[in-house]
């Protein structure tokens, strides 16, 4: 009989969560499962050549009739009828608290971009899931005082790392299990009964998908999980992130997909800049300007949240909004105010526009965007606004913004992607930089900028030509000016590896993988 090879030692506690029975259950997913995923990665590779020989993305002619028919998903459950103001953060035990005990609507705990998979972070992520699904968890700073749950708090959605990402501590035959199905395996074997006795269900968020086919395989793995543990078929609700370019041409293929499963779709906004760029940036007619100019209200970004709003609406189901990234700026009153204007006009914007919620990295931020949403959308959601009017073509989805390149744009990027990464490396996959809340999508836009620059030769607005040579000098100085922790200078090495190699690493957290216990 196979059995699983945990490279590291468990708690008392962790091995509660990692049970035989648990170990038994993710022995079935990876053996079930796990092949299918490596096929997709590899159509994934295949996609990409494709792409890299000039064949656009569009709409698929193979769906048309899923597109065209009438259909629609499973009803809403109860729990998630209104979401209009969700929280975003890692599976860390006192963030946990706090993010289900801000107002928010619902708390997305996440294993994946805001999660440095560090194997302590990943295990006793699950048993904080555990706790906080039972009510129990509570903490205690090392200053004495103590955190536990309010009475009323938010619904809990759980987000598992991509279909693209391993995990090396567990293995089965000497190959790492998948880490979406360990993430997703022990929360829902430890969790799914009791989320339903409590009068929820097993909720989730699923990221990074690049067809329908990923999400088919998403759907196979949620029949079988309800069935191997007792639990009723159409208990499990997924959100998909639509934060691949790819994924913005199946969005109604995705949504048949899960229909049985599905919660709707949500704009992943930043990662969707960054595949923007990863899929497309081998053609020199879709370089982007600097990151704070690719705004959400044009070009290819407005295009796909008028999609997905449509999309979601059809099918009757919640068009979720975007993060908002800033954070309280404690210090300074008059930054302060202006970052909270950007929020609201943020979330102006996406209530106006039809979505039926929005996400906020920051506890802080929960009441401005409720204050908004609470004004437009007195209805738990507005699925009834189906905006007909939208007309999205391909060419739309495709459309770049135009704007400046610029050596403050560059070292901007420089600076933040360095940062996040020695942070990420450090085990901590959520960070604050200059008033903003980083994660792993805001550092591959970074990165993925900075290369795309590099390969084209881009021509900054005061004449400079981003090339190798210059990346590595904004790459020094940043090194000079701010030493930092011992894994300041292993993130800059591979930060700027990634931004000026030929060969366009797949994900930054791939590449760094190797370098955290």
């Amino acid at each position: 009989m196979a059995q699983l090879e945990i490279t590291r030692p468990l708690t008392a506690e962790q091995a509660e969560v990692f049970n035989e029975g648990a170990q038994q259950f993710l022995i079935e997913l990876q053996t079930r499962f796990n092949p299918r995923r490596k096929e997709l990665l590899q159509k994934r590779v295949e996609r990409t050549a494709e792409l890299n020989a000039g064949k656009l993305p569009d709409f698929l002619e193979s769906t048309n009739e899923i597109r065209e028919s009438e259909w629609r998903v499973a009803p809403i459950p109860g729990p998630l009828l209104d979401r209009r103001v969700e929280i975003t953060g890692p599976v860390e035990r006192k963030m946990v608290i706090n993010a289900l005990n801000c107002g928010a609507n619902v708390f997305m705990a996440d294993f994946e971009d805001a999660n440095s998979p560090t194997w302590e972070n990943t295990i006793q992520g699950q048993v904080n899931m555990r706790d906080a699904v039972n009510r129990t968890i509570g903490f205690t700073s090392p200053e004495g005082k103590t955190y536990k749950l309010n009475e009323k708090i938010a619904t809990l959605l759980v987000r598992p790392r991509g279909w693209h990402l391993k995990e090396k501590h567990v293995l089965l035959d000497g190959e790492p299990v998948s880490g979406s199905l360990l993430d997703f395996g022990l929360f829902f074997y430890t969790n799914a009964k009791n989320q339903l006795a409590n009068g929820f269900g097993p909720y989730f968020y699923l990221p990074k998908m690049e067809s329908h086919l990923e999400a088919r395989l998403w759907n196979d793995v949620f029949v079988f999980a309800q069935d191997y543990c007792g639990v009723p078929q159409g208990s499990v609700r997924a959100t998909v992130l639509i934060e691949t370019i790819l994924a913005s041409f199946e969005m109604h293929e995705i949504l048949w997909e899960l229909r049985d499963h599905s919660a709707g779709l949500n704009c992943g906004r930043w990662d969707y800049i960054f595949s923007f760029i990863k899929k497309l940036g081998g053609d020199a007619r879709f370089i982007l300007p600097n990151r704070a100019q690719v705004t959400m209200d044009r070009d290819f970004l407005d295009a796909y949240v008028q999609l997905l709003i449509q999309t979601c609406h059809k099918r009757e189901i919640h068009a979720m909004g975007g993060m908002a990234a800033q954070i309280p700026i404690k210090n300074d009153p008059e930054a302060n105010e202006k970052a909270l204007e950007k929020v609201r006009l943020d979330k102006l914007r996406e209530v106006k526009a039809g979505h039926d919620g929005t996400w906020v990295a920051h506890p802080g931020l929960v009441p401005i965007a409720k204050q908004v949403f609470d004004e437009y959308m007195p209805t738990p959601n507005q699925i009834h606004v189906k905006r007909d009017d939208v007309r999205v073509s391909a060419a739309d989805l495709l459309r770049p913004h135009k704007g400046d390149i610029t050596e403050e744009g560059l070292r901007i990027n420089v600076d933040v992607g360095i940062q996040y990464l020695e942070a990420w490396l450090n085990g901590n996959g959520c960070v604050p930089i200059y008033n903003l809340m980083e994660d792993a999508a805001t550092a591959e836009i970074s990165r993925s900028q900075v290369w795309q620059w590099v390969k084209h030769g881009a021509t900054m607005s005061d004449g400079q030509q981003v090339t190798p040579e210059l990346v590595k000098a904004t790459v020094d100085r940043e090194l000079a000016e701010k030493p930092g922790t011992p894994n300041k200078k292993l993130a800059a090495q591979l930060f700027s590896e990634m931004m000026t190699k030929g060969e366009f690493s797949e994900f930054l957290t791939l590449v760094a993988y190797d370098y955290i216990d």
